[in-house]
């Protein structure tokens, strides 16, 4: 164990000086070099304490961070060992070797959980791929699997309208239907001239109301949440706001029937011309 993390802080150490100090706090480089010096006589308490020094001079000090994290972990403090790659994670995501230290921290901590998270994030063309994959092995698993498993997890985890067999009752008159990133469900009424809303808890409202809806046939929404209508009977296309502030976005569509978003351009069918328009939103 000892070794091992005396091979990595030497190699640290050694690269210390090619490291482009030009955009370090002269102060956090003065504590950042006095560690160095302690740990290489054994002082490793010492040393931890002013590569935290050279943190507080230098709060993106990655190195810093990196040889904290180490000799925390030589002191027994894991998990203090591990909030100090987390930092590093935080400042550089594709940090791939302090990924796979935490990742390897969470398992002797029995946060295997929190393991396959870090081990989800490794790309298995990096450098410490291979370790990682022995790592997921100790986990009777492998990286593949575990990659796999984090991604579908996500998926689930992404979709919020409910995933059950039911129906939204008492809408008059349905005809376009939509949904924004939040899971809410829009639902265009033509003969009430209405949208209604409906919550992911299953809690319904009237979205919008009033004269500048007339024959709302489909609906469509952006990412940004705004919902467009084509009125039918208007030969028009709303734009409603989040908020539910209503604004023409489109005259003169005749009988404008279907409505499409993709790439940052709305595709409208126009029935009483026989075309379909595209227009940038």
């Amino acid at each position: 164990m000892k070794k091992k993390l005396f091979l990595i802080l030497s190699i640290l150490v050694l690269a210390a000086g090619n490291i482009a100090f030009a955009e370090v706090n002269s102060e956090a480089k003065l504590y950042y070099n006095k560690g160095v010096d302690l740990y290489k006589i054994g002082q490793f308490e010492q040393a931890a304490q002013l590569f935290q020094r050279a943190i507080n001079a230098d709060a993106n000090y990655i190195d810093a961070y990196y040889n904290l994290g180490v000799v925390l972990e030589l002191l027994n403090d894991r998990a203090g060992a591990l909030n100090v790659f987390k930092q590093i994670i935080v400042r550089k995501p594709t940090d791939y070797e302090a990924v796979y230290n935490a990742a390897e921290l969470s398992v002797k901590l029995g946060q295997v959980d929190n393991a396959k998270q870090y081990l989800s994030i490794i790309p298995q063309n990096s450098s410490v791929a291979p370790r990682a994959q022995q790592l997921a092995l100790s986990l009777n698993t492998d990286l593949q699997t575990i990659q796999k498993d984090m991604a579908a997890q996500k998926e689930v985890a992404q979709r919020k309208i409910p995933q059950t067999v039911g129906a939204y009752n008492d809408i008059p008159s349905p005809t376009g239907i939509t949904s924004d990133k939040d899971g809410n469900v829009y639902i265009a009424s033509f003969s009430n001239n209405s949208i209604t809303k409906i919550t992911p808890s299953g809690v319904k409202s009237v979205f919008a109301k009033g004269a500048e809806l007339n024959g709302p046939i489909d609906i469509a929404s952006d990412p940004k949440g705004n919902i467009y209508v084509a009125n039918y009977n208007s030969n028009n296309i709303i734009k409603i706001s989040p908020s539910g502030a209503f604004a023409h976005f489109l005259s003169n569509v005749k009988q404008p029937y279907c409505l499409h978003i993709a790439d940052g351009m709305i595709f409208i069918s126009s029935q009483g011309s026989n075309t379909v328009i595209r227009q940038k939103i």
